[in-house]
């Protein structure tokens, strides 16, 4: 009775783990491309927390990439596999799971 008690509950701790919000990097945008843009591309395969379009912060211009977090790691995976190198306002989009920003430069 104890092992399947066990079982059942890394069973629910993996399915959290699954679900919990995803960070996207999606790259090679035409600079018209905003954040609304951006989002209902996203929301075709699940809930959208938020998106953000990175803009040169002299002249407010994009710089042709931006970040789409999503509710589910299982919809965000969808959305990266369905979209990276698909074509997006005449350009092919790179998306990916975002890496963490770094916090020291000089290594």
């Amino acid at each position: 009775m104890e092992t399947r008690k066990l079982k059942y509950h890394s069973v629910i701790k993996n399915k959290h783990l699954n679900n919990k919000k995803m960070n996207i990097y999606v790259g090679n945008l035409d600079y018209r491309v905003n954040e609304n843009d951006l989002e209902d591309l996203f929301q075709e395969y699940g809930t959208v927390s938020s998106s953000k379009i990175i803009t040169d912060k002299y002249n407010g211009r994009s710089k042709g990439f931006g970040f789409i977090t999503m509710e589910s790691n299982d919809e965000a995976n969808k959305a990266i596999s369905e979209l990276n190198g698909t074509s997006y306002e005449d350009r092919d989009i790179v998306v990916n799971e975002a890496r963490p920003r770094k916090t020291n430069y000089n290594d």
